[in-house]
């Protein structure tokens, strides 16, 4: 959730005479070479309060520099809500790779740190408002490019200039962007004709800009989801897309790179460091070129390099600054040691970091203002600032002091995430308050109290200006948070991200030539790709199906839908089927009969749940509202919708049934948290069942928290209770003195009563075995039902693709997250020694699962003899409990470096600072079991690091080795989708329903008998629904396309229908279109895609419009059951076919279309005689939909 305004707080420091007094030695006596720095002296959290205010006051560019990253962005999140909405607010990251660190920059840090950039040479050059950026010391230490050549590389274009096309293209390469077909992240760009796609690192969304001619006709920001086109722009600046471009001095740089020796370095980094000074001396970009970027220019540059000349620099902290950067510079040199070592790095390389020694001859000439504590003496301003009390959750001592603090005229705010709550508490207290209110845009009436609903890290007093009449100042001004109140503080927010979306089908839809695919008329063949072809005069495109001994089939393109990619219950390559013989439809049949079988049995549970009337929650509450206000991040959009799918649910009589599939660490629990909450808040008790002990005091711990300002009574089941203590929460849930108990499988025991149970929330629910899910499938028909998993098992992902299970997926990662760094290797001492030293030498922590409990001591004191100076700690299950919650705790505590563990820490376990997971035999586990084991580390802002490793490659099963190399794929954010959809591929689609059932899948392929499945669970659900309105079924009722698999009318017109390879050229992109089209449904539909197509590459050639034309054919026919329309071969007349005569005599007797149509038995024709034959088809077929609508 954004923060509120808090501007109206500032007038009241731009009052203080100190504040005056340092403003006004700024202006008049400006801090220049050889000046000493000049401290203030402030409490941490009243510093974002005065930077902001130096903005406002000085309107000069300010760069606040502080110790660390993540100081850096909650600094940034703290500065904002006090600062104007047109003042530039921006944050400097380091790259994201380790110093010496041959690794591609992080894509998001790269953009952040080019935004950054191109507002100081705007601010600089008078075009912009002068900005604030916020860094850290890590960030400075690393060079960037020269700001002349930054500058040099700036492009502005607006409407109406004149451009040449060639020139813009290669001056766009030159600056650093990529080609690439479709323009979905910062520094691509994509060509069609004249519309060109680019996206700068510094706007929001990518830009399409449209020529006419070599005039700029428009420029158009684009949605890179759907690549529409959603606002006009009358001018831009596009900026370097990188801040290693490769110029004029490549064969320099080359020159001296060939220098370096390697003789020293092993030969595989060898071979990797020639082609990169191959492609540098060829001007080829590549995803570490960043890395030599001390040798692209003559001369690197910092980021005071690019700070205009009044800009004011800050210091947050400079004693901690100091000791930063050195800790910064001892890790680079353990590094660069390490490297050249084991043969990774030249021995002569360049110093690829600045140095303390540096950052102080900059600091020398331009002195900054340091806001924290040095050696010098406070300033004025910092003496009139304190810390506030700290109440811990004690709020009746806290409404005595606000009290106290308002008879003695303090102005007050309270800014909190509880502002329902605590208006409340106010008033019971007989605390007089102004209000609550959304914002604090003008200054607060002196001596008033107010609430807003908000959070900042912490608060603070300012203390009036001490004079001689009152040398003891009171309190002027308090800012009190939930910090005070409460004890926690605000975590910095994330931007809102949004996820490249795919349908549900489209993960079986990733069709590539040479793949088995299933055609549902004529079975299974082998995709040959996009080919055109003239029949009758006529070009169309058609996608190419080779089948059985040469048979080709070539299906129109407007027939895409109906050609789906093959998946078999072994993974093996399928028979292809002949053409023109009958066994297609002979298997085909036999799967559509044995999926009713297996329907009926997926959809008992679905039709008990139909018919029990389950308990429906009321809407939601003020307390429900405050909740969801203090959550410390900006909720994802599809987060969102999943919260308020599970709302609605939960407010709907039938008990709910939903799964919410995310990749870890996206945002389930708090999903689960807020669904939680919402029962008890009506009354009902919650059990949350996890797999595992660890994973419990994790979620218990996370729910107190949240929910400590409420009378919620949160408890935990496990072996780390006594059992006394389980005991005794036994007795007070079943006396209903327990609202949220969270617990292991030990929930779901017969001894184990509720008084009033609500809602059930299950944590990766394959996790449990039979017996258990036995249990939860008898009180599904009960109570509400919330399953949270990161990998869906098949069986679970299959019934939520077939409709027998709600589902809500979110996709959107974390802002800060980076994908994990995969390597899959053989166990290698050398190997697990610099990956543990790598990690702990940038202050992480490491996993190392030894998943057999015999000899996990063994491997611990391995890990001890080659890592000496780590802290090693064993934890496995078999551990009395309080020794495993020890560990744990003095873990999660960093007082250990490493924790050799089993799999207990698989599930959920949310620990920042381990960034380095090594999992040995990793080639015996499953392959949802290694997705949520790499899941346990990158969960910070820093690059994640996972080894996988295993024994000799010949010791391994073909599975293993499938496994693992899905996970060397499956890299990127949010992927537990498709390695659910892999794990189908490797494991077998049969596993799904057992061996009864693999046979007619491996018929027929899984996309097709899902899509035969979903068909009779979406007739027996329409069954459920007539029975339970007291309806009987009736014939006339429309008949919906997308649930029936032939019920699409064909369409085969001599017209020239098809995407030109000259209009739209990547067959890939073609394909996706056609696809699109061909699922279509409405009329809204195909406007979308002739719109998205104008859009995207230009006016609509003849033969694509013809397309549309088809599709909209297509669309009317089906709508009033057309079977196929055709050209009758003898008149050449069209052929509108129906499926029987019944049709043709009702469309007679209304005499609608009498004289304009000839009636055969089963078929209406109309003439081609004349150029207007298309315009009056599509006048016949509206005519009939809207006479079977109004009937």
């Amino acid at each position: 959730m954004a923060n509120p305004t808090l501007k109206g707080l500032l007038p009241r420091l731009l009052a203080q005479p100190s504040y005056q007094e340092l403003t006004d030695d700024l202006t008049r006596n400006p801090l220049i070479a050889g000046d000493e720095p000049l401290t203030v002296g402030l409490p941490g959290a009243a510093r974002p309060y005065v930077a902001a205010a130096l903005r406002e006051t000085l309107q000069r560019p300010l760069l606040i520099i502080t110790v660390r990253p993540e100081v850096a962005l909650q600094m940034q999140a703290q500065i904002e809500p006090f600062l104007s909405s047109n003042i530039p607010l921006l944050n400097f990251p380091d790259p994201g790779a380790l110093p010496y660190e041959r690794a591609a920059w992080s894509h998001d840090r790269v953009q952040r740190r080019l935004t950054a950039l191109t507002a100081l040479l705007e601010a600089s050059e008078g075009n912009a408002n002068a900005p604030i950026i916020v860094t850290s010391a890590r960030a400075l230490l690393y060079p960037t490019i020269p700001p002349e050549l930054f500058q040099r590389h700036q492009r502005r274009y607006n409407v109406g200039q004149q451009v040449n096309l060639r020139f813009l293209l290669a001056a766009w390469h030159a600056m650093g962007y990529v080609n690439t077909s479709m323009v979905l992240e910062a520094g691509q760009m994509a060509q069609r004709g004249g519309i060109l796609d680019i996206f700068p690192p510094n706007q929001l969304q990518p830009l399409r800009v449209e020529l006419w001619g070599d005039e700029i006709d428009s420029i158009r920001a684009f949605d890179p989801i759907s690549q529409r086109s959603e606002r006009q722009l009358k001018a831009v600046t596009i900026p370097p897309a990188s801040e290693a471009l490769l110029h004029r001095t490549n064969e320099q740089a080359a020159e001296r790179l060939n220098a370096l020796t390697l003789d020293g370095v092993d030969e595989r980094m060898q071979a990797l460091f020639r082609e990169d000074f191959r492609r540098i001396a060829e001007g080829e970009r590549f995803d570490t070129l960043e890395f030599y970027l001390p040798y692209l220019y003559p001369k690197s540059a910092t980021l005071f390099d690019h700070l205009p000349p009044d800009a004011l620099l800050i210091v947050d902290d400079w004693d901690s600054l100091q000791l930063n950067v050195s800790q910064v510079e001892d890790e680079a040199l353990r590094l660069h040691e390490d490297l050249i070592q084991r043969g990774e790095l030249p021995r002569d390389i360049a110093t690829l970091l600045y140095t303390w020694d540096d950052l102080r001859d900059l600091f020398s000439q331009q002195p900054p203002l340091i806001l924290g504590y040095a050696e010098a003496a406070a300033h004025p301003l910092g003496e009139q600032f304190v810390v506030g009390d700290s109440y811990g959750g004690r709020l009746h001592e806290a409404m005595q002091r606000i009290q106290s603090a308002q008879n003695a005229g303090t102005t007050q705010l309270m800014l909190t995430r509880q502002a329902e709550r605590m208006v409340e508490l106010l008033h019971s207290e007989g605390v007089d308050i102004v209000g609550q209110q959304a914002e604090v845009a003008a200054p607060l009436p002196n001596g008033s109290l107010v609430v807003v609903n908000g959070a900042l890290a912490e608060g603070f007093e300012l203390k009036a200006a001490p004079d001689a009449a009152a040398p003891l100042a009171h309190t002027e001004f308090h800012l009190i948070t939930d910090s005070e109140l409460f004890g926690w503080s605000r975590t910095v927010s994330r931007r809102p991200l949004r996820a490249i979306r795919r349908k549900r089908s489209d993960l079986f839809d990733e069709i590539r030539e040479g793949s088995h695919v299933v055609h549902i008329e004529h079975g299974i063949g082998i995709y040959r790709g996009l080919v055109q072809r003239e029949i009758g005069g006529v070009t169309r495109e058609y996608l190419f199906l080779e089948y059985d001994q040469g048979d080709k089939l070539f299906v129109p393109v407007h027939q895409a839908d109906r050609v789906v990619k093959y998946l078999g219950p072994d993974g093996r390559d399928p028979n292809v089927h002949r053409l023109g013989t009958g066994d297609w439809d002979r298997v085909r049949r036999r799967t559509k009969q044995a999926v009713e079988d297996i329907a009926d049995e997926l959809l008992e549970l679905y039709a008990r749940r139909a018919t029990v009337k389950g308990y429906a929650f009321g809407p939601d509450t003020p307390w429900q509202a405050e909740l969801e206000a203090s959550f410390p991040f900006i909720e994802t959009e599809d987060q969102v919708e999943a919260i308020q799918s599970v709302k609605a649910d939960m407010e709907n009589v039938q008990p709910m049934d939903r799964l919410i599939v995310g990749d870890v660490g996206f945002g389930k629990t708090e999903v689960a948290l807020r669904a939680a909450f919402k029962a008890v808040m009506d009354g009902k008790q919650v059990a949350m069942l996890v797999p595992t002990t660890v994973l419990a005091q994790q979620h218990d711990a996370t729910f107190r928290q949240r929910l400590a300002p409420y009378p919620v009574v949160v408890e935990m089941l496990s072996r780390f209770r006594t059992a006394k203590e389980q005991s005794e929460i036994i007795e007070r849930l079943s006396k209903g003195q327990v609202d949220i108990v969270i617990g292991t499988h030990r929930l779901l025991s017969q001894d184990i009563e509720f008084k009033d149970l609500g809602l059930i929330i299950v944590d990766e629910e394959q996790r449990f075995g039979v017996t258990h899910k036995e249990r939860l499938k008898q009180l599904r028909s009960e109570v509400d039902v919330l399953t949270l998993t990161a990998t869906p098992i098949p069986r679970t992902l299959h019934m939520a693709l077939t409709g027998a299970r709600d589902m809500s997926t979110i996709e959107t990662p974390p802002q800060e997250r980076l994908p994990v760094t995969t390597e899959v290797a053989r166990w290698d001492d050398s190997l697990v020694q610099r990956a543990i030293m790598r990690e702990i030498d940038r202050g992480g922590q490491v996993f190392l699962v030894h998943n057999r409990v015999l000899s996990i001591h063994a491997m611990a004191e391995r890990v001890r003899k080659l890592v000496p100076e780590a802290q090693v700690a064993v934890g496995h299950g078999q551990l009395n409990e309080h020794q495993l919650e020890q560990v744990m705790i003095d873990f999660a505590e960093g007082r250990y470096d490493v924790l050799v563990c089993t799999s207990i820490i698989e599930s959920g376990l949310d620990l920042p600072n381990v960034n380095t997971i090594i999992v040995d035999r990793s080639d015996m586990f499953g392959l949802a079991q290694l997705y949520q084991l790499r899941g346990r580390v990158g969960r910070s802002a820093r690059r994640g690091y996972a080894y996988f490793l295993h024994p000799h490659p010949n010791r391994l099963t073909q599975e293993a080795l499938d496994r693992l190399e899905v996970m060397r794929e499956t890299t990127e954010l949010g992927a537990g989708f498709r390695v659910a959809m892999r794990d189908l591929e490797i494991r077998g689609a049969g596993d799904l329903l057992g061996a009864q059932q693999s046979g007619h899948i491996a018929a027929v392929g899984f996309d097709m008998y899902t899509r035969l499945l979903e068909q009779a669970i979406r007739q027996r659900k329409a069954a459920l629904v007539t029975a339970e309105s007291n309806e009987a079924p009736s014939d006339d009722a429309p008949i919906r396309a997308d649930v029936f698999l032939e019920s699409s009318a064909a369409v085969d017109l001599p017209l020239e229908a098809h995407l030109a390879p000259d209009y739209i050229a990547d067959d890939e992109v073609r394909l996706e279109i056609y696809r699109r089209m061909a699922q279509a449904q409405r009329e809204a539909d195909v406007e979308e895609i002739e719109q998205t197509m104008r859009d995207r590459f230009g006016p609509l050639p003849e033969a694509a419009q013809q397309l549309l034309y088809i599709l909209r054919l297509r669309l009317l026919a089906t709508k009033v059951g057309v079977t196929q329309i055709t050209i009758e071969t003898s008149t050449s007349d069209v052929i509108v076919q129906f499926p029987g005569p019944q049709a043709i005599r009702a469309i007679r007797q209304g005499e609608l279309l009498n004289g304009r149509v000839r009636y055969g038995r089963r078929e209406l024709y109309v003439d081609r005689d004349d150029e207007d034959w298309q315009t009056r088809l599509m006048a016949v077929l509206s005519d009939l939909v809207h006479a079977n609508e109004g009937a």
